[in-house]
Formats: C-alpha cells, sequence, structure tokens
C-alpha cells in the first residue's frame, strides 16, 4: 500500500530541523526561499546539500548562476522565514543583506552564512538536491531558528 501524502507529511512534521533561506543573484535580480531541507555532506572537499522545488524561481536562477549562498536563520528570524517561503515578491528591498563573495544575497541577523558554487543537481521527484562546493562560510553568534511539528521553535535549557 503507498503511503499518502498528508501520512508522510505527518512523518516528516516529527523530525526537529533549522531554518535557512537560499539565495541567488542574477545580474540585480534577487531571489530566495526558505528551506529546511538543508545538511553537511563532505568536509574534504567542504560539500552541503540543499533541496529546492523544481518550479521555483530560486531553482531556476541558480540553474542559470551556479552559485548560491545560505544564511542560516537565527531564532529571532522567524518573520523573515515567512516572508521567504511565500511564493509572492521577496522582500530584499525591506530586509538589510550584504551580497558575498559570490555575490549572492547574505541576510542580515543569521547566526551563519554559507557561500557555494554548485557542483551537482541530482533528481529528487518533485525537487533537485542541489550539491554545493562550500567556496565561503562565516559563523556568527546567536540561536538558531527550528521547525518542528508545523511549528517554529526554539531551543529551551528546560527538559
Amino acid at each position: 500500500m503507498p503511503v499518502s501524502q498528508e501520512q508522510f507529511r505527518l512523518a516528516l512534521s516529527r523530525f526537529a530541523s533549522g531554518v535557512t533561506v537560499v539565495t541567488v543573484a542574477s545580474g540585480e535580480e534577487l531571489h530566495g526561499m526558505t528551506a529546511s531541507a538543508f545538511a553537511s555532506v563532505s568536509l574534504d572537499p567542504p560539500r552541503v546539500l540543499v533541496c529546492l522545488d523544481k518550479g521555483s524561481r530560486t531553482r531556476a536562477l541558480l540553474a542559470d548562476q551556479s552559485t548560491f549562498a545560505i544564511s542560516i536563520l537565527s531564532a529571532d528570524q522567524e518573520d523573515v522565514s515567512r516572508k521567504f517561503a511565500d511564493t509572492g515578491p521577496k522582500p530584499f528591498g525591506e530586509l538589510i543583506h550584504k551580497r558575498g563573495e559570490n555575490g549572492a544575497p547574505l541576510l542580515d541577523g543569521a547566526i551563519a552564512w554559507i557561500e557555494c558554487s554548485v557542483s551537482e543537481i541530482i533528481d529528487g521527484g518533485d525537487h533537485d538536491i542541489v550539491l554545493g562546493e562550500v567556496t565561503a562560510c562565516t559563523p556568527s553568534d546567536g540561536a538558531p531558528l527550528l521547525y518542528f511539528d508545523r511549528t517554529y521553535r526554539s531551543l529551551s535549557n528546560e527538559s
């Protein structure tokens, strides 16, 4: 018996993950999307992966540019995550950001920034798995924004 999409979503909602925004620049056009499907892959060479919806504008621009950045969001950036999860226009004009070494936007207030060049794109069904070779990274202070059981969360020292 096949697994239903709702059953699969419910099972996956039980996995806590950090929240990132994947960004790409094509000339003056900036785009980004919220992604929780992000992971480290290798230390040598340094590589990460992110899964992007095949129909997203971010994915289309990434195919042309071959570079992208990941901003790992801090606990107080739920509003940023929500804005980039929306399918409408992305709020770069109202958010403080700077261009990274590869030209992709790095969002102010994030707890880390990872800049990548695309090393491989793998078909993953309705998403593509983008392997990125890390070309620059910068950690910062702060606690992460988490997503669990379809709700934003933050770390707590309470048991």
